[in-house]
């Protein structure tokens, strides 16, 4: 059995329990799907974004072409234990990605209010998108059909676009409880320096 907590409020949580064949589902959809590869062009996008206390802003991957490389990191869900844990580290080290000249932004399929209160409550102080509607997480081929009965939602992927807006990393991890490769992403940072 595979365990993915999921955590709905701060006062209750589940533990989702994944049989083997389940899995197995998850993972041959995944080798279905290949994230868009090296050397290809990031499909742009404009997607929703809500830091806490603040207003909904646009967050677009091109107003970066010419100033900055971008990392995308894909998760699956907010408020889940594995994507807490990823995305608090990227924020507790932020600053190393500031300083290889890279904006950080994490996308998943919540709204941006659970995003919000995820943020909040989490102290996750990287850039968070909502792909509600799942157009970005389809235009990288990084879809899970169905997690765990929550339907479609990302896989969990790490995407390095360097500022001209080319692919220069490309990762989906093998199941939503692996990590990506971070050192492997800031050496793809490191490369473009």
């Amino acid at each position: 059995m595979w365990n993915l907590d999921y955590i709905f409020d701060s006062e209750r949580s589940v533990n989702i329990v994944l049989s083997v064949s389940e899995i197995d589902n998850v993972l041959n959809e995944r080798d279905k799907h290949m994230p868009i590869p090296v050397g290809s062009t990031a499909p742009d996008f404009s997607l929703k974004s809500k830091k806490p206390g603040q207003d909904v802003k646009d967050v677009k991957l091109s107003d970066n072409f010419g100033h900055k490389n971008t990392v995308i990191l894909f998760v699956p869900l907010a408020f889940t234990g594995v994507c807490t844990k990823e995305l608090c580290e990227i924020s507790a080290g932020l600053s190393g990605y500031a300083a290889l000249n890279a904006d950080v932004i994490g996308i998943s399929v919540d709204s941006v209010f659970s995003q919000e209160a995820w943020a909040a409550k989490e102290n996750i102080t990287i850039t968070l998108a909502s792909d509600l509607n799942k157009e970005v997480t389809k235009a990288y081929d990084v879809v899970i059909p169905d997690l765990a009965g929550f339907g479609m939602t990302s896989a969990r992927a790490a995407f390095v676009i360097d500022k001209s807006g080319k692919v220069v990393y490309s990762e989906q991890t093998p199941t939503p409880k692996d990590l990506p490769d971070f050192n492997a992403v800031k050496a793809a940072l490191q490369s473009l320096a």
